[in-house]
């Protein structure tokens, strides 16, 4: 610890060198997209402001290098206030302003500047982060899931995963969109069939950010049952070439943006760990290392066109050493996964009067190479599998008037599966035999959905949204399924809302699921009947409290016939394998009968950046969820929490320098013990308790902004008082007893990264 203070005075000592910066940007109406003509922009605390032009477009230079805030007005529209928006030397600070058409002016509501922007489809359980919100939450190692684990209803399945257990839910439930591409998961070494991983593969730097729905989201999105996330990239600087060099707590990498034509621009951004230096130093027996890149393409011919092109590629390689005697005992516990993922896509964006047309095609590729063998290297478990999918979407916006708008949509997909599985007659730890021995099977599936959302607003009160949405799956004999949804929001006064949400939701069965027994086909689409009301009130322009029940009916869950206590609602987060009875794999025969629900209440305080230099969000969730299998009992989930208490914030002393921190606490989580000779019983199924896990993370950054470039700095502590924090327990061959594998102690890291 005596050295990492040594480093932290040498990163953190220097002169900052003050030079103009400039802040640019697109106002735009936040429904039709149009942009939004002699808007006025002020930065706030300052003099320097300007005016939008007729394409929407504004840009205010001489600034000096620090952190902003704008306001940003129209005749017509809600006031909104942008804030932490880091302006450099550098680069130009770069926005994409929405501003939302003003209601009728009615005695005794004021309409007043906005912090917390939202869609108008969105009035329950949506949380909206900027980048730098991100980039600066302490313990997040600048990763875009991990920033999400302070929000209320979002559980951990462990501190070192990006498993996001939501409302209750399972990690398959989850949905991942960037720039309005689907992602089945973004994560690297990402775990088959749900959207869990050790961490991200999107690059910060190009987010300009994101927006989490943790229930009670509008058709527009569907085949998930729990939550939406949603990231906006940003478009790269248009002025000249530029880039950034970062090295982090376990990669490094190279970001290059700018110009190709006076209309169009690209980012790109090239990334690698060096964890497998670090673990062959240590003497690991396995070695992790990833690769990953993201570039895109933005062409804006005219005013009202837009071409976006996107690829995003992840390379993850282990590699086992199995030199020793204790290399191959630890190695017989750890499922490798090579994989080879990609997502790519093409998207025209068209402006028409009062609203937009935009049509999609885009590819998700994922190639894994999956295995666990034992302490004499014979396999336990090899599979080779390959999953593309290719997709078609398009969606059309019209607002009628102030008060009427529509979208309506269409999907398509093609869907291509290749598994050649190896699983030679696996006894569980409960003493079952699992059927499969070997498969290899090929299949060609195909999905697609209509969707339509109408709003109606009846200023300026109420905003009321009605939408249905129907999708199709070949893959099952169920194939249709239909899901109607309502949600409302109530305006009792300029700082009161109440807010409600009514729907009915469904998810097709993971593939994989379906590889593993012909009958399998016979499975239903999962279904949710979500119900969410609470209310929202503003203390003050920059400080939102907000107050939500929910309770999530599950019905139709895959269970196992052989495992007739198992529902797959209760398998997906962490590391698949033995230590799992390969249970999330689904490798055995299926039928819908499974069941369930969770329930709880939750609260959060959130206030923004303002001219109080203090930030932060406190959330509180109580709840509990609970499954039942085919044996008829209702148990908790393996998932289930049932306290949830998150504490997380930061000052800015200057535009130098700022320290965040965050606090979590949470009840531990169902499992099953197991008996002196290493089985388990299924009366004991998620009968015993994992201890409460509590951490602090403290963050410390410091930025220097020079003539050519920025320099940017953290040091980032996790877990400053060393809590052994228990995330799972299992059974320790050579000792004979259960082993509780807690999370690494204090954990500290140091970032620096130069922008030009």
């Amino acid at each position: 610890m005596k050295n990492i203070l040594i480093l932290f005075v040498i990163i953190f000592s220097g002169v900052t060198i003050a030079q103009s910066g400039v802040i640019e940007g697109t106002i735009i109406n936040s429904s039709t997209k149009q942009p939004v003509p002699a808007a006025n922009v002020l930065v706030l605390d300052t003099d320097y402001g300007a005016a939008s032009n007729n394409d929407g477009y504004f840009r205010i230079t001489g600034l000096t290098p620090g952190l902003y805030r704008i306001r940003v007005s129209s005749i017509g529209y809600n006031s909104v206030v942008y804030t932490d928006i880091q302006v450099t030397n550098s680069r130009p600070a770069t926005l994409r302003v929405n501003l939302d058409e003003a209601a009728i002016e009615i005695e005794g509501v004021t309409v007043v500047s906005d912090y917390f922007y939202e869609e108008a489809a969105d009035v329950t359980s949506t949380t909206t982060f900027s980048y730098e919100e991100i980039r600066r939450s302490a313990g997040g190692f600048e990763d875009v899931i991990r920033a999400l684990s302070v929000l209320p209803g979002i559980g951990q399945a462990s501190a070192g995963r990006n498993d996001l257990i939501v409302r209750g839910g399972s990690t398959f439930e989850n949905l991942y969109i960037l720039d309005g591409y689907e992602i089945p998961n973004i994560n690297h070494f990402g775990s088959q069939g749900a959207t869990g991983g050790p961490l991200s593969y999107i690059n910060l730097d190009f987010v300009s950010s994101t927006t989490f729905s943790s229930g009670g989201f509008p058709v527009n999105y569907g085949d998930k049952l729990s939550s939406v996330l949603r990231i906006d990239l940003r478009d790269g600087r248009s002025d000249k070439i530029g880039g950034k060099a970062t090295i982090s707590a376990s990669q490094f990498g190279l970001n290059l943006e700018g110009p190709l034509s006076e209309k169009s621009t690209f980012i790109f951004s090239a990334r690698r760990s060096y964890l497998d230096f670090i673990f062959k130093a240590a003497g690991f027996g396995f070695v992790p290392e990833y690769y990953d890149l993201l570039t895109k393409y933005d062409w804006n011919p005219d005013s009202k066109n837009r071409i976006s092109f996107l690829f995003l590629g992840a390379f993850d390689n282990v590699k086992f050493f199995n030199d020793t005697e204790d290399q191959r005992y630890k190695n017989s516990r750890i499922l490798g996964s090579n994989q080879t993922q990609y997502a790519t896509g093409i998207s025209y964006r068209r402006l028409i009067d009062n609203g937009y047309f935009r049509i999609s095609l885009s590819r998700n590729f994922t190639d894994y190479d999956t295995q666990q063998r034992d302490s004499l290297l014979n396999p336990v478990f090899l599979n080779l599998s390959r999953e593309a999918d290719d997709r078609l979407k398009t969606e059309l916006f019209y607002q009628f008037s102030k008060k009427n708008e529509v979208t309506i949509g269409f999907e398509a997909d093609r869907i291509k599966t290749k598994y050649d599985i190896y699983f030679p007659n696996f006894k569980t730890s409960f003493g079952e035999i699992l059927p499969i021995d070997s498969l290899k099977t090929e299949e060609t599936y195909y999905k697609g959905a209509l969707f339509m959302n109408y709003t109606l607003k009846v200023m300026p009160h109420f905003v009321f949204n009605f939408g249905v949405r129907g999708d199709y799956f070949n893959g099952i004999d169920q194939k249709f399924s239909f899901n109607p949804r309502f949600s409302a929001e109530y305006k009792i006064s300029d700082v009161l809302s109440y807010n409600l949400s009514i729907g009915k939701y469904s998810q097709s069965p993971s593939y994989i699921w379906l590889a593993g027994e012909k009958s399998n086909s016979g499975l239903k689409p999962i279904n949710v009947n979500q119900y969410v009301t609470g209310f929202e009130y503003r203390i003050r322009e920059d400080v939102l409290a907000k107050i939500e029940g929910f309770y999530k009916d599950y019905s139709d869950y895959p269970a196992s016939l052989i495992r007739n206590y198992l529902v797959l609602s209760n398998t997906g987060a962490g590391y698949e394998g033995s230590d799992d009875n390969f249970s999330s794999f689904g490798l055995e025969p299926l039928i819908s009968g499974g069941k369930g629900y969770a329930r709880g209440i939750e609260f959060s305080l959130q206030k923004k950046l303002s001219e109080i230099p203090l930030y932060g969000i406190l959330s509180i969730t109580i709840s509990e969820a609970k499954y039942e299998a085919l044996d008829g009992i209702l148990r908790p989930g393996t998932y289930d929490q049932t306290l949830l208490f998150n504490l997380s914030g930061g000052y800015k002393f200057d535009e130098s320098w700022e320290i965040s921190s965050k606090f979590r606490f949470a009840t531990g989580r169902p499992y099953t013990p197991f008996n002196s000779d290493g089985t388990q019983t299924v009366a004991n199924y998620n009968s015993g308790m994992l201890p409460e896990t509590h951490a602090l993370d403290i963050r410390v950054d410091k930025k220097w902004f020079f003539e050519k470039f920025t320099l940017i700095t953290y040091i980032d502590v996790q877990n400053v008082y060393g809590r052994n924090n228990v995330s799972a327990v299992r059974w320790d061959r050579r000792e004979q007893k259960e082993d509780r594998g807690s999370s690494i102690g204090v954990l500290p890291s140091i970032g620096v990264s130069l922008e030009f």
